[in-house]
């Protein structure tokens, strides 16, 4: 440990220089996460895409270190984020795709990622996705009023959401506390039923008119309130005034960012949660991204994040804030193609998932929602100019160890109840070990241990088998080799079963 804080302290010291004369205070680096949606281990070029032109991410990775073996926590994306946020395990707290009015997940006095940074000297933001729940869970969220907790209430400074995803009601934009644009007169409401006397604006019900769904239309679930076309999940009652466009929701993730950095102080680091709603669905890269990519919606959504990713970077170039700048790239889970629309994205039925010949996951198996590596292998880029040589990593790395490892860059010691599950793995994500974590926890529904090469999964229900694979001889998990290994099975399953009861995480078993 000494030997860390040692190295981080000299990468610090001599990356930025002094800020004074008199102080003798290192700048400590701003740290951006850009985290994308749904956007699989293969959707970039510099991790095999074909058919997907992405030159900005390309270039980062080039300037970046690159890992092959990152993970989110989980195969969706609520207990991905979760586990980000707060350094603990989803299932620990019984974290899963959150309902539309859900409250919120993090609680208040938990110990987060934005907290620690603002415990460092940081200013902190999140603009972009949330879908981590909005309020107490006590009474039902207001909308037209203080609509709370939320991010400001977990460490964040300054917040611009979409409050749950784009697929979601409501379909507006919270800023910090308040709705955006929202008209007194048409008050918001989200539910089954507006209250009782309501005048507002009433939606299509896509259940009783799917000819309202005049963009493309649901294939299963998206047929609740029809908002700009497109059916949702859950129902919205007025805010009309307040409703975003989808077409141009990059772009406004993209300005709200330029402004949050045009504004910050400069004397000071910043810690910006950048949460693209791309490539998640419903699908609608603005008209200039359509036809961009040789697949559909899908293809030119990540094309329209490509270059929100872009600009987000140039910005950081325009204010001078590159060179102490960490920048990280990476998803909250795997690929996913027909998700709820009629959005031209093909399904193939096999072993194979693809878009028409674009394999999201590369050439791992599953995707969003499964246990297998294409559910939480995703791109994973880190970058430090200057003090991360680019190149590529094979060490085994996940986001949930985030908030550990980035106490340690900036001088933050962690108490033992705070993000239990995160673990310091700041020497791999400086490049300083090429192995990384001895072991770790992949969720979707069930659980499964990673050991190296070695992937064990638990069975699913009564009737499931457990899944043993070794990655270095079967990279698509193709051939469970549990009969021939059962000693090495038990004892990664006991494993398992242990890590999955530490009430003090994995940090301190």
């Amino acid at each position: 440990m000494k030997r860390t804080h040692l190295l981080i302290t000299a990468l610090i010291a001599g990356s930025t220089g002094i800020l004074s004369a008199e102080v003798q205070t290192p700048q400590k680096p701003n740290v951006v996460i850009i985290y994308g949606d749904d956007v699989g281990f293969g959707d970039l070029g510099a991790y095999g895409a074909k058919l997907i032109p992405t030159p900005n991410l390309d270039k980062l990775a080039k300037e970046s270190l690159q890992f092959t073996d990152g993970h989110c926590s989980a195969a969706t994306c609520t207990p991905s984020r979760f586990s980000m946020l707060t350094g603990i395990h989803g299932f620990r707290h019984g974290v899963r795709v959150l309902a539309p009015n859900a409250p919120m997940k993090i609680k208040p006095e938990m110990f987060t990622l934005p907290q620690m940074f603002k415990k460092a000297g940081y200013q902190t933001a999140v603009i972009g996705k949330w879908h981590l729940g909005i309020g107490d869970g006590k009474t039902a969220v207001d909308w037209n009023a203080d609509v709370k907790p939320g991010p400001l209430e977990i460490g964040f400074d300054y917040s611009f959401l979409l409050p749950s995803t784009n697929d979601r009601v409501p379909c507006v934009y919270l800023e910090n506390h308040r709705v955006v644009n929202l008209d007194p007169a048409d008050p918001l409401y989200v539910g089954k039923k507006p209250p009782e006397g309501f005048k507002g604006t009433v939606y299509p019900d896509g259940k009783k008119d799917r000819s309202a769904m005049t963009y493309y239309e649901s294939s299963h679930g998206h047929n609740n309130s029809v908002i700009n076309g497109i059916g949702r999940i859950g129902y919205q009652w007025g805010g009309k005034a307040a409703l975003w466009n989808d077409e141009t929701m990059a772009d406004e993730f993209v300005n709200q960012t330029k402004k949050y950095l045009a504004g910050i102080d400069k004397k000071k680091p910043f810690f910006l949660y950048f949460a693209s709603q791309d490539i998640h669905v419903p699908r609608t890269p603005h008209p200039r991204f359509k036809g961009k990519s040789k697949l559909s919606y899908r293809g030119d959504a990540m094309v329209q994040f490509d270059w929100a990713s872009g600009e987000v970077l140039k910005a950081l170039d325009e204010h001078g804030l590159t060179d102490n700048t960490i920048v990280i790239f990476s998803s909250d889970n795997g690929p996913v193609y027909d998700d709820g629309y009629k959005d031209g994205t093909t399904v193939q039925t096999s072993t194979k998932e693809s878009d028409r010949g674009h394999d999201g996951s590369g050439p791992y198996r599953g995707g969003k929602y499964q246990i297998y590596e294409g559910g939480t292998r995703v791109p994973f880029l880190i970058k430090w100019p200057g003090k991360i040589k680019p190149g590529k990593s094979e060490a085994l790395v996940s986001q949930i160890d985030f908030l550990a490892s980035f106490a340690s860059l900036v001088g933050v010691e962690l108490t033992a109840t705070q993000g239990i599950d995160s673990r310091n793995m700041l020497p791999a994500l400086l490049g300083q070990d090429e192995k990384g974590l001895p072991y770790m926890i992949e969720e979707a529904g069930i659980l499964a241990l990673r050991q190296g090469p070695w992937k064990y999964i638990q069975p699913r229900g009564k009737k499931g088998k457990a899944q043993l694979y070794n990655l270095d001889s079967d990279v698509g998990e193709q051939n469970n080799i549990i009969a021939q290994q059962p000693e090495r099975a038990k004892a990664m399953a006991e494993q398992l079963e242990k890590a999955k009861q530490a009430k003090q995480g994995l940090r301190n078993l």
